[in-house]
């Protein structure tokens, strides 16, 4: 659950919240809890901006915040992250490859500037769009269809940067060679192992170490195991 706070002062901006529970009563009584605390410090929380998503459960008990019902949604933006009920990345990285694309687009006279030089463009390619297509891709669960999206549009944006066009034609190997880039899944996994050693340094009470070695508790369904994000990343230190 998303509660969006208002400061009722004049010249602040609104701060956002995320509220988790695994029962109703729990979220109930967080959100009761919120409005009371925000209330002492001065807060005011916009009731029509807060959302909530329930995951696996079909059921929807009405949650009540200010006097007011809680919208259910089946994605929210939450810290430029988009968060679905079916803990999927496809909304996530269609986001990314939304922004990214207008990002480019926004660059093109830059791109087709011949008085820049190939390395300064490549720099700015790295630095304004890469990390705007990449971003948290290190939490993602990515598939080959998935990686063959995010390089296909790496790979049309380099073309542009370098001036290949139609007719002209040029492997992905020698684009890559020619403009010192590593597929997009080496990048992805590079990051990702980044990150997981990030995490790792840190101490045990720490909630980046405690959501990485969290292992949550009761029965699953019957049948094989479903891919996540964990058993892809052990499989991936098994095979080095």
């Amino acid at each position: 659950m998303e509660p969006h706070q208002t400061p009722t002062g004049s010249g602040l901006r609104g701060q956002h919240l995320c509220l988790l529970a695994h029962r109703f009563p729990d979220i109930q009584a967080k959100c009761s809890d919120l409005e009371t605390r925000a209330k002492a410090a001065g807060l005011s929380i916009n009731a029509s901006k807060t959302k909530a998503m329930r995951i696996r459960h079909s059921h929807q008990s009405k949650i009540t915040i200010c006097g007011k019902i809680v919208e259910y949604v089946d994605s929210s933006v939450y810290l430029g992250t988009v968060i679905s009920a079916n803990g999927g990345v496809e909304k996530v990285m269609e986001n990314r490859l939304s922004k990214a694309r207008s990002a480019f687009g926004r660059l093109q006279r830059i791109w087709r500037n011949q008085q820049i030089s190939r390395k300064t463009k490549l720099r700015i390619f790295n630095t304004c769009m890469k990390s705007v297509l990449l971003y948290v891709s290190e939490t993602w669960l990515t598939s080959q269809r998935k990686i063959v999206k995010l390089q296909a549009f790496v790979n049309k944006c380099l073309r542009i940067i370098c001036g290949i066009f139609w007719p002209n034609r040029i492997t992905n190997n020698d684009l890559w060679r020619c403009t010192n880039e590593a597929p997009i899944q080496q990048q992805i996994k590079r990051k990702k192992w980044k990150w997981i050693g990030h995490a790792l340094r840190k101490d045990r009470d720490s909630i980046v170490r405690m959501a990485l070695e969290w292992n949550p508790q009761g029965s699953r369904r019957v049948g094989r195991l479903k891919l996540t994000w964990r058993r892809s990343t052990v499989r991936e230190l098994a095979e080095q």
